[in-house]
């Protein structure tokens, strides 16, 4: 099977001239415990996985994480100027059940818009574009960025940020369209219920405003959703379904979620 999406990426990706021998960081190594597309599998508990496959598409797919933020909690993790791989961020965050990349950052690896680390605050944040994802008095919550969004966090201990807005009271809010926007994504959402998703586009994904349109059509029920940085970017690592999606570049900023019962 992995042989048949290697395969499949390389002809989609000849046009970018993308070298065969990194497409292995494009596929993850798939695994027995691999999530069937549609049908959510138990990691912990308050940990849950699952594959989407938007109109059937293998290469658009969707691995989302379902966490419960009772039972977990997040840092955001920020090394400005020291970009990390995967790997690196792994041995930085050893006991993290959840690893993803976060912010969009600039050509000297500083964060764009607001992150907060452990309640120390850096950057500005994004008004009236995007979204941010924040921990305040242990609870999480994500909203839509607006003009007093700075005023809203404050106090917080743990903040990232990113841009578009994908999906606002469960309705879709990004409808821009680019012909050359189909690649790799990061989301971060809250449903209803109040779990925190997590979402990566593997492969080549969609655009934003298809997958803006297709989120809220799903059963993951989400109030608000909003994109970080993707691409070469986008990164996860699940230990517990020993699933590791790799970034071809470095990143300063990830979002960590730990068992509220670690250090």
């Amino acid at each position: 099977m992995r042989s048949i999406f290697l395969i499949a990426v390389a002809c989609l990706l000849s046009a970018c001239n993308l070298p065969l021998d990194r497409l292995s960081a494009i596929v993850p190594t798939p695994t027995a415990t691999s999530a069937p597309a549609s049908q959510w599998q138990h990691i912990a508990d308050g940990l849950d996985w699952r594959r989407l496959l938007p109109n059937g598409d293998e290469l658009a797919q969707l691995v989302v994480v379902r966490i419960d933020p009772s039972l977990y909690r997040f840092r955001a993790l920020y090394r400005p100027g020291q970009p990390a791989s995967l790997a690196a961020w792994r041995a930085l965050a050893p006991a993290a059940s959840v690893l993803i990349n976060a912010n969009f950052f600039d050509s000297q690896y500083q964060a764009l818009g607001l992150v907060v680390s452990d309640g120390q605050a850096v950057g500005a944040a994004y008004q009236n574009r995007g979204g941010t994802f924040f921990i305040r008095n242990g609870a999480p919550a994500v909203l839509a960025n607006h003009p007093e969004i700075e005023s809203s966090v404050e106090g917080a201990e743990q903040a990232v940020q990113g841009f578009p807005l994908l999906v606002d009271e469960g309705e879709q809010a990004y409808f821009a369209r680019s012909r050359s926007e189909r690649t790799r994504r990061t989301l971060i959402a809250m449903d209803r219920r109040g779990h925190i998703l997590i979402l990566v586009s593997p492969f080549l994904g969609l655009s934003l405003a298809d997958l803006s349109a297709y989120l809220p059509g799903t059963d993951l029920d989400i109030e608000t959703a909003f994109n970080l940085d993707g691409g070469g970017s986008t990164l996860l690592a699940l230990p517990g379904a020993d699933y590791f999606q790799p970034s071809l570049d470095d990143v300063p900023t990830v979002l960590a979620a730990y068992p509220r019962e670690s250090n």
